[in-house]
């Protein structure tokens, strides 16, 4: 279990931990608020989603569901590899699903199992290096960049809250010093994992400020946290 287990409460809102970590994370739950106002948001605005998508299922999907799960391959054990990429889902999904109600957001993730997230293509790749910082008040950000693939990914976790109207905004930080947008973490969302947009070869750097909701086209904020980039 990773010592940063307030970034979990978005997998546990989901029903996305394994026994263990569910156990564990339940413990914790019940010494903390901030989690617990946490995991009842989330399940907040997923049943709102439900009740906003309700549709009646066709006859047949029980027939195919059966089906399917006749012939469907077995999970492999779970890896390391394998438990970050159910925890990254889950980050992503609860991102979805407060974006699916604000709108404007893609978060990128993969349409089969068995392929990597475009995050975890950035993670992943030989050449990637990593940069880490605490944020004041709490939480992380760590920024993978990938010159090969001239992609750099952002993961974000225990994200304090913020007041009505503001978000959490990215940045790529240019040779010159200048702030570049490079994406918005959607409103109420405390941990999540996503690529970001931009000229990432050119950039010496990235941060992440507080805006209005929309984003800026330039910080109206001092950073939260800045990290800095291998010269290239």
């Amino acid at each position: 279990m990773s010592t940063d287990i307030h970034a979990l409460s978005g997998a546990y809102a989901l029903d996305a931990l394994d026994d263990q970590e569910r156990a564990d994370f339940e413990r914790h739950l019940a010494d903390c608020p901030g989690c617990r106002a946490e995991v009842e948001g989330f399940r907040e605005t997923a049943a709102a989603l439900t009740a906003l998508a309700e549709t009646t299922p066709p006859t047949r999907l029980r027939e195919q569901v059966l089906a399917d799960a006749a012939v469907v391959r077995p999970l492999p054990p779970a890896t390391d590899r394998a438990r970050r990429r159910r925890r990254w889902s889950a980050l992503v999904a609860a991102a979805a699903t407060v974006a699916a109600v604000g709108g404007g957001i893609v978060w990128q993730t993969s349409d089969r199992p068995d392929e990597p997230t475009a995050v975890e293509r950035v993670v992943e790749a030989p050449d990637a290096e990593r940069a880490s910082q605490t944020l004041p008040g709490g939480g992380s950000l760590t920024v993978y960049r990938s010159l090969r693939l001239g992609k750099a990914a952002v993961e974000v976790e225990g994200l304090p809250a913020l007041e009505t109207g503001q978000v959490y905004q990215m940045w790529l930080q240019d040779a010159a010093g200048s702030m570049v947008p490079a994406g918005t973490v959607p409103p109420g969302v405390s941990s999540a994992a996503m690529v970001l947009e931009g000229d990432v070869e050119s950039a010496v750097g990235a941060g992440v400020t507080i805006e209005p909701v929309g984003g800026s086209t330039e910080p109206t904020s001092e950073p939260v946290a800045v990290v800095t980039f291998d010269p290239a």
